[in-house]
């Protein structure tokens, strides 16, 4: 058994292709992964830029992601892309994990609309939100963004932000802690207490400067 943890950047279709836009409202631009072994040590990682195929990266998104249109000019496409991260994996006997679900629609999305042979619902079957296991082991009703999240882990966030390899690579680390229940807790445990009522003394503000504007109930 392998464990991979994926994250993908995307970009939005130009809003010249209406007919696109009814499938799809963005295109995978990045793939990264790491994957772990039983153990859930790292043995691989895995990047690629994509081509898109519906408009051209926009400014908002070089901006956030440092990928430029001449980039990925000479990249493979979607499918290529997509076989390729698959050949990477090499086996079924795995478990796939991404921050929130977002990566795991995408890919059903652009999938449906790109490779209409492909049966996605067979890598949906093996893919879990560990967004929602950090939170509800937590007992957050709300989501912690990733950068939040390894905040909170008393962590420095290593690489650069929406770099898909580094977002990949984070959220291992977390998938990593998650197994180890009383590391865990030891490690979150000033979150923990935050989360008790009427039991604070001190605020998120000065605990984790990351977190002081979100809310917990």
């Amino acid at each position: 058994m392998v464990h991979i943890v994926i994250d993908l950047e995307m970009n939005p279709v130009s809003k010249t292709f209406k007919d696109v836009r009814r499938f799809t409202t963005d295109e995978v631009i990045e793939f990264g992964a790491v994957k772990l072994d039983e153990n859930y040590k790292q043995i691989d990682e895995f990047q690629c830029y994509v081509r898109p195929q519906y408009g051209e990266i926009t400014k908002h998104i070089t901006k956030l992601t440092n990928i430029t249109q001449e980039m990925v000019a000479d990249k493979p496409t979607f499918p290529e892309a997509f076989q390729n991260f698959m050949d990477w994996i090499g086996t079924w006997d795995m478990t796939l994990y991404s921050w929130s679900n977002s990566d795991i629609n995408q890919l059903k999305d652009e999938c449906a609309f790109k490779m209409p042979k492909y049966d996605i619902a067979r890598l949906e079957r093996q893919w879990k939100d560990l967004q929602k296991a950090f939170d509800d082991r937590l007992g957050l009703h709300s989501s912690l963004a990733l950068k939040h999240a390894i905040g909170a882990m008393n962590r420095d966030f290593e690489g650069m932000q929406h770099s898909a390899l580094a977002d990949a690579a984070n959220t291992a680390a977390i998938l990593s802690l998650l197994q180890d229940d009383e590391e865990f807790f030891r490690v979150m445990q000033p979150v923990i207490d935050l989360l008790r009522p009427k039991q604070l003394s001190q605020s998120i503000g000065d605990l984790f400067p990351e977190l002081s504007k979100l809310k917990f109930d």
